[in-house]
């Protein structure tokens, strides 16, 4: 089934006309007989719109309840099951209702896209996630409901629904946007004309990149290369000369002489990596350009004026900018300029050379022809060069009557400049026709090839071996120098690649940095999802240039960084000394997306730490703050219960038969004892705040567990209820603070014998283990059994092992150096077992158990 098209209206702010606009194209398709159906449309209340939705068909929509109150969304499956040819759906980045089958509504238009069903939509500027923060600093606004651009990107038609800040001011005046006690604070805040004015500059141009973004494809996929002056483009290149700046405010004032115009500047490192311009200068020259609204570029190439060309080429460059030649006339002779050379390739594009005070400076240096190494092109000029100079210096050598030595050291000469020229083989050949015609022209017998002398013959094949031994040393010279100049490209490539990730360059900048360097058309960075599946699914990290690829096997180049991540590019294929750079550069950018991930998740463990810290600060101040009324409740209570008591006609217990004045005097007893209790529960909540905030202070020190016993006993008062304590005759003493473990003991002691019914007390066991030493109190259970005999069963009770008690008790014990564990059995129904350090030489063998009571 074809994929259905999206048409989507974009405007700057409410109320520009979107989804009337999107009415309209409704009306107007169903008028062509097609079938229309509106899955969503919101009015606002207003009545033109509501009105021209009428006699549109409506798909019902779904009612959903949140959090009590009912709220209707797009009905997907009524609209897929329907499955018209065109659905109208209004505000695409909103978040629909919790319960729908999709987080977002442009999830919802994606699926019906899929099903073949045409999508017509509305959009605001400032819900599209690249320009939320840009919204955020003009508005103050911060939008919540954002769209990623990439779905925005990948619409059929964008169509501007444009009005005038001004206009747009009286609509909101009217009511014609909002209702009339909502006007003034829109007037006063968003709808300012200063925000409105730049909401609309950001919708412009942010299409106006679609714009060029469908040109930039249309001329790729029809080979176009020549320029279209849809827009005036400046290019100006920079050496890292002095007259950079000179070049930058020239181009700059072409730029603003022309609206709409673009400034670009581009450096280009050679490839042989013998030159290059002053860091600092360029550095300097990079501010001025982006001072001016420009963008700065940097790439590498062999041949400069090809280089600048290719860049020109790729990004649609009208005119470029260069500085006149710093070279002096003796050199321009030699070799033309790189104006001159670009002059002569640019075709269609306009090539300003500026004049400037360093451009009358004497020979610049120019790096040694050694470094570019010995070329199929090098070998046939050096061959060529020995076969012109051999013939002549055989005929100067001849009219002079030279000897054979001097006429050697001549033809060595020779034999050497062709060696440097063009290696080993050149110089080789050289050697053998120079030895010819030394023995031919020069040797007695002349014009012969007969050698009459033995000397002679030595020195024919001195020379020969002289001019191997040369040619050998020159090619060898020539490889390592290729190979040096290789390695410090490669490096500066890294190195500006590593010195950009230092200033917090994004990934974006980052990958195109490395698209601008290769010469690429697109680059990504994929990663790859952990679940596993029938085929692998990437995704894409980050991307630059034009349709970047998607998954791996849609690249020309490919270079894995990891068996997660790996670098995808498109565009022309590289050699092997490029690829090993550009899989260099992936580990780079391997690193950098790792390094943003783990300051992202820093920064959420920091968000996180924060909220902790805030939540525990609300708790310490909510327990301050119960405190008092509280105390003042427990105080009323007993004062209240006294006068009951008092009041009573037969005493303190009220009427004989347990009358109003005895149940009176009751339930104040009960309401004392839940006062009590909720201040209990405040204590704990503090100490509990104060433990995570880091407030609470611990003094640890050995504590002997007989007396921490004693005082939990004390602390928790006459009761009705008995504990069962079963304890070794010698305890050891544990490193605790002591207060807190009284605390703990107390507390859980107090928990067990809530939980207890009043025939069947707590046990506390004690047992001495190596290096530590375990408390395990077990609540009381109907048919528990018999202290030494087997479990018989018994009612299991529904007990919380995360209660506030035993949580605040964990954690004291926890910032003590112990634990604390909770267990179900079948016979104790809900055990707490406590294990604490013991002091080291207090240990002492636990011996048979006794039991004791209280």
């Amino acid at each position: 089934m074809a994929r259905g098209r999206l048409r989507i209206y974009l405007g700057a702010a409410p109320g520009v006309g979107k989804t009337y606009a999107m009415l309209q194209e409704g009306r107007r398709l169903r008028s062509l007989g097609a079938e229309v159906v509106i899955a969503l449309v919101e009015p606002h209340g207003r009545r033109p719109t509501a009105a021209l939705a009428e006699g549109l068909e409506t798909v019902p929509r779904r009612t959903l309840v949140h959090r009590g109150v009912p709220l209707t969304e797009t009905d997907l499956d009524a609209v897929l099951a329907r499955h018209p040819q065109v659905a109208l759906v209004d505000e695409l980045a909103h978040t629909n209702v919790p319960g729908s089958r999709h987080t977002k509504r442009w999830q919802d238009v994606e699926e019906l896209l899929a099903a073949g069903i045409d999508v017509v939509t509305t959009l605001n500027v400032q819900h599209l996630e690249s320009l939320n923060d840009v919204v955020r600093q003009i508005t103050g606004v911060t939008q919540h409901e954002t769209l990623p651009d990439e779905v925005a990107r990948r619409a059929d038609q964008i169509e501007l629904v444009d009005l005038l800040p001004e206009t747009l001011r009286r609509r909101l005046v009217h009511g014609d946007i909002y209702p009339a006690d909502r006007v003034e604070a829109a007037l006063t805040h968003y709808f300012r004309l200063g925000n409105l004015t730049a909401l609309r500059e950001l919708a412009l141009l942010w299409l106006a990149d679609r714009v060029e973004e469908g040109l930039q494809r249309y001329r790729a996929e029809h080979g176009i290369t020549a320029p279209w002056e849809t827009r005036e483009r400046i290019l100006v290149g920079l050496t890292g000369g002095p007259e950079g700046e000179t070049l930058i405010r020239r181009a700059a004032r072409i730029t603003a002489r022309t609206p709409g115009s673009e400034l670009l500047a581009l450096h280009v490192v050679p490839g042989d990596g013998l030159t290059h311009g002053d860091p600092t200068a360029l550095s300097a020259q990079r501010g001025l350009v982006e001072s001016l609204g420009g963008s700065y570029h940097q790439t590498t190439g062999e041949d400069i004026p090809q280089a600048l060309l290719r860049f020109a080429e790729a990004e649609n460059v009208t005119q470029i900018v260069l500085g006149a030649s710093r070279r002096g006339r003796l050199s321009l002779l030699l070799r033309a300029g790189v104006g001159q050379r670009t002059i002569h390739d640019s075709g269609l594009i306009d090539v300003h050379i500026v004049p400037h005070e360093a451009a009358a400076g004497g020979l610049a240096p120019r790096p040694p022809r050694l470094a570019h190494g010995t070329r199929p092109v090098r070998r046939w000029s050096a061959l060529a060069a020995a076969a012109l100079l051999l013939p002549a210096l055989t005929l100067l050598l001849t009219a002079a009557r030279a000897s054979l030595g001097g006429a050697l050291l001549m033809y060595l000469l020779v034999v050497v400049l062709t060696a440097l020229l063009g290696g080993r083989a050149p110089a080789l050949l050289a050697a053998v026709a120079a030895s010819l015609l030394a023995d031919y022209y020069v040797t007695l017998p002349t014009h012969s090839v007969d050698v009459e002398r033995a000397v002679d013959i030595v020195a024919l094949i001195a020379f020969l071996a002289a001019a191997w031994l040369v040619g050998t040393a020159a090619e060898a010279a020539a490889r390592h120098t290729r190979q040096a100049v290789r390695a410090t490209s490669e490096a500066r490539a890294l190195s500006r690649m590593a010195v950009a990730m230092m200033h917090g360059q994004d990934l974006p900048t980052l990958l195109e940095q490395v698209r601008e360097n290769f010469a690429l058309a697109a680059v990504s960075l994929l990663e790859r999802d952990s679940e596993p599946g029938p085929e692998p699914r990437w995704y894409i990290v980050a991307s630059t240039g034009d349709r970047p690829p998607e998954r791996p096997w849609d690249a020309d180049v490919e270079a894995p960084v990891d068996d997660r991540l790996t670098l995808a590019a498109r565009g022309r294929g590289l050699d092997s000394d490029d690829l090993r750079l550009l899989t260099a550069c992936a580990a780079q950018l391997g690193i950098a997306h790792t390094q943003g991930t783990l300051t992202r998740h820093a920064a959420e463990t920091d968000t996180l730490a924060a909220a902790e810290r805030t939540r525990a600060a609300l708790l310490l101040a909510a327990g301050h703050d119960l405190r008092a009324p509280l105390g003042a409740a427990e105080a009323a209570l007993g004062k209240l219960s006294d006068l009951v008591r008092e009041g009573g006609p037969d005493g303190p217990d009220g009427g004989p038969d347990g009358g109003p004045d005895g149940e009176a005097a009751h339930l104040l007893s009960c309401a004392s004892a839940a006062v009590r209790r909720a201040g209990a529960l405040v204590t704990d909540l503090d100490d509990l705040s104060r433990l995570h905030a880091g407030a609470l202070d611990l003094y640890l020190r050995p504590v002997d567990l007989d007396e921490a016993l004693t005082a939990a006993l004390d602390d928790l008062g006459p009761g009705g209820h008995g504990i069962v304590l079963r304890l070794p005759p010698q305890l050891p003493d544990v490193i605790a603070d002591a207060a807190l473990l009284t605390r703990v003991l107390t507390t859980l002691a107090a928990d067990a014998l809530r939980h207890s019914p009043p025939d069947a007390p707590p046990t506390l066991t004690a047992e001495t283990l190596p290096d530590r030493l375990t408390v395990r109190i077990a609540d009381g259970a109907i048919g528990a059994p018999a202290p030494g005999a087997p479990a018989n069963g018994g009612a299991v009770t529904d007990r919380a092992g995360d209660s506030l008690p035993l949580r605040l008790s964990r954690d004291l014990t926890e910032a003590m150096g112990g634990a604390l564990d909770t267990t179900t059995t079948t016979g104790h129904v809900f055990a707490v077992t406590l294990t604490l350090p013991t002091s080291a030489g207090r240990l002492a063998p636990a011996p048979d158990h006794q039991s004791r009571g209280t």
